[in-house]
């Protein structure tokens, strides 16, 4: 083979292979990074597509705080409180000051990694900042989990009194 082709040849191989690592190790980066997110319900139960996160996952979950569940350590800036959807409630414990609009009974979202099968440890809680703001992933799954009310035609129109 002629050294000239050959040095080309070799060239190309390289630059392939570092090519294929670089990709590789995005690829892995990415995947590290990406956090799913779940509902209380799909948390405990699965999505819809059998997929359930493993005990040390990092992942989003939102919902809202279930009203008398949230508990203050005097000591320190931890906070333990139950988050709930229509299924059962999830436990999330969170180190730090809670953002402002943080209150019982409003929706939250918190990102953190799984601890046990309800169970979070939160690195940040991120709370709607009105009455009508709601995530989008929270709305989506709150489409697909909720059914609207149903009304009859008296509680439409009000009692009279």
């Amino acid at each position: 083979m002629n050294p000239r082709r050959k040095k080309r040849l070799t060239l190309l191989l390289a630059l392939v292979v570092g090519l294929g690592a670089t990709v590789g190790l995005i690829l892995y980066a990415l995947n590290q990074n990406m956090d799913l997110f779940y509902t209380p319900t799909e948390l405990v139960q699965g999505k819809p597509d059998g997929t359930k996160p493993e005990v040390g996952q990092r992942l989003r979950i939102g919902g809202m705080v279930v009203k008398g569940s949230v508990q203050r350590d005097p000591q320190s800036l931890e906070v333990q409180f139950d988050v709930a959807d229509v299924g059962p409630a999830v436990t999330i414990k969170y180190d730090g000051i809670l953002p402002d609009l943080f209150r019982e009974g409003q929706g939250i979202v918190a990102q953190g990694v799984l601890v046990n099968a309800t169970t979070i440890e939160a690195h940040e809680v991120l709370a709607k900042h009105d009455e009508e703001y709601m995530p989008p992933e929270v709305a989506e799954a709150m489409k697909k989990t909720h059914e609207p009310l149903q009304y009859s035609e008296a509680q439409l129109q009000g009692s009279v009194q």
